[in-house]
């Protein structure tokens, strides 16, 4: 369990979890509601229960959102690869690439290439190709595939079975910035209102400013940026000579630099928005970018409010193949192809969907918190409260470096 963060209930047994973070925040409660459809309560508390499995630089969060087992986050005889995201996920005898999501589904016995992103209901022994994006309900179906010359550039695997491409280096290079976090048992007190929470195993890099009611995690990496009141920066998140207007989310692994990010816009799980110092990038207010978004340009860009953005983004023209006005997109029937881009089904139930879980989203991480009465309280308030246990394996002997059984309780 090196290098890792566990928050919540958690059982872990025959694994090995390297540098993750274990993160149960939103874990549901005994007397939850599991289902409006099907309003039978728990009857117990939820836990991530990992077993036989691998979790490598991986990022496990929200609560499961599979009906066979709610009271339980399962993970089990799986396989997870550098800077990966298995969020609300469940999963049996699966293998994870590097810089994969799995979001909100469940999955058995299959295969998800780098860089891809699913969120589409159960798989049953699928391969999915590295690079997908791919969002799917009853109502709708957004699909598109990354070019392998991009993902070649960006995100791969060498012979070794090791990551490599630019996103990975640009990460890499941020890593020794994290080791002194847990070196040290004090650290200087970041400035922040009464209202927001800075982790302790975050870096916070000189002239960052943060407003009310923001959310830092643990591991996420802000630099030289305003962060709006309401914004956060998630796990593996990286913010640098940036200006987060306000409300603003940045989903798991979103990396935003030299970028002007608009009121209430959405960056989605691992994407990598690369403006330039002489090349800024200017999100409008609004926008929703999509997972696993690439914006890399050499000259200004804006992405005009209320815009859906994907796919990969050099240049102005790239941006008319690769985004439509949200309320355009409400107006789609049927099948349309914008682009690589396919969408299937009601668009307007996709916005919907969306707007939904911004709002949740934001309202989880105390981002609408008003006043010390507020009954809005989220993550950026309750997680002030966190105490850390910091703990050692066996320092000797033929178990040297395992950790022995441990059970912590109030």
């Amino acid at each position: 369990m090196a290098g890792s963060y566990f928050l919540g209930k958690a059982l872990v047994r025959q694994s090995c979890i390297y540098k993750s973070d274990i993160r149960g925040d939103e874990l549901k409660r005994k007397g939850d509601i599991f289902d409006k459809d099907n309003p039978l309560p728990l009857v117990d508390d939820e836990i991530f229960a990992i077993t036989g499995s691998l979790l490598y630089k991986t990022l496990v969060h929200s609560n499961s959102h599979n009906p066979e087992t709610p009271e339980e986050f399962t993970i089990r005889n799986t396989v997870s690869a550098h800077y990966a995201n298995i969020h609300g996920a469940t999963m049996e005898g699966c293998f994870l690439g590097p810089f994969a999501t799995v979001d909100l589904m469940n999955l058995h016995s299959c295969i998800v290439g780098e860089f891809s992103y699913i969120q589409a209901g159960e798989f049953f022994h699928r391969k999915i190709d590295p690079g997908v994006i791919w969002v799917e309900t009853d109502d709708f179906k957004f699909k598109f595939g990354h070019e392998k010359e991009v993902l070649d550039k960006y995100i791969g695997v060498n012979e070794m079975h090791q990551p490599r491409g630019l996103i990975y280096e640009f990460v890499s290079e941020k890593e020794a910035e994290y080791e002194r976090l847990f070196e040290v048992v004090d650290l200087e007190p970041i400035k922040a209102p009464a209202s927001s929470a800075v982790n302790r195993y975050a870096v916070i890099k000189p002239k960052t400013e943060i407003g009310e009611n923001v959310l830092i995690s643990q591991r996420a990496y802000v630099e030289n940026t305003k962060m709006g009141d309401g914004s956060n920066a998630q796990e593996n998140s990286f913010i640098i000579n940036s200006h987060l207007e306000g409300l603003c989310v940045t989903a798991h692994g979103g990396k935003i630099i030299n970028t002007f990010v608009g009121l209430k816009t959405f960056v989605g799980f691992n994407s990598f928005l690369f403006g330039k110092e002489d090349a800024k990038l200017t999100i409008g207010k609004g926008c929703i970018v999509m997972p696993h978004t690439i914006i890399d340009i050499k000259e200004p860009l804006t992405i005009p409010d209320r815009h859906l953005v994907w796919g990969y983004i050099s240049c102005a023209e790239d941006l008319l193949k690769h985004s439509i006005l949200i309320e355009e997109i409400k107006g789609l029937r049927g099948t349309q192809s914008i682009g690589d881009m396919t969408f299937t089904g009601s668009g307007e139930s996709f916005v919907d969907a969306f707007t939904h879980r911004i709002d949740h989203i934001l309202e989880a991480n105390g981002a609408f918190c008003n006043d010390d009465e507020c009954q809005l309280i989220g993550h950026a308030q309750d997680d002030q409260q966190i105490s850390f246990n910091t703990l050692q394996p066996y320092r000797s002997g033929e178990n040297a470096g395992i950790y022995p059984s441990i059970r912590i309780a109030p």
